[in-house]
């Protein structure tokens, strides 16, 4: 995974919003899914599975749980999207699941995560759901510091993400 890698998802997230006229926070995922013609859905999955992407019969298919709270469902349903998106060809071929996404976890290192393809996703997620465009205009005026429980907290909220999620696009913003 190269730096160029990322690049390239964060410049497909933005060519989405674009797309999709997306001005102001939060982002409609779901719609922007469902306009993809991709079948969006939400079921009971084991704890430690976020979501799933496949192809099946040239249907694109999203899985989110339906356990987790709302703001990782979003991110779940984002990141999915990135692997349909960006690697179509590999999720033709099996079904993807994502144990954990892990840009919503606390642990840095976690939040590196190892595969490429998931690293991709992130910042694909992140860029969408996050977009540096809305959150500069957010920040207009001052900045947060990642440390500032409630500005983050308040943040988060306007983009409909976790506060985790929040602070790790902050911390590379």
């Amino acid at each position: 995974m190269t730096v160029a890698d990322q690049i390239r998802a964060r410049e497909a997230a933005q060519s989405i919003l674009r797309e999709f006229g997306v001005s102001a926070p939060p982002v409609p995922v779901e719609r922007i899914i469902k306009a993809r013609k991709i079948v969006l859905q939400y079921a009971p999955l084991e704890e430690d599975l976020s979501g799933m992407a496949y192809i099946k019969d040239g249907t694109g298919i999203i899985g989110v749980n339906a356990l987790h709270h709302p703001n990782r469902q979003r991110f779940s349903a984002a990141h999915e999207l990135a692997h349909h998106v960006l690697h179509a060809e590999k999720i033709r071929q099996a079904v993807h699941v994502d144990k954990g996404i892990r840009v919503l976890f606390r642990d840095d290192l976690s939040a590196l995560g190892t595969e490429p393809m998931e690293i991709e996703a992130n910042a694909f997620a992140s860029e969408l759901l996050i977009p540096g465009e809305l959150l500069a205009a957010a920040l207009e005026g001052g900045g947060v510091d990642i440390e500032d429980e409630a500005g983050v907290e308040a943040l988060a909220r306007r983009f409909r993400v976790s506060p985790a999620a929040m602070r790790f696009r902050l911390s590379r913003f």
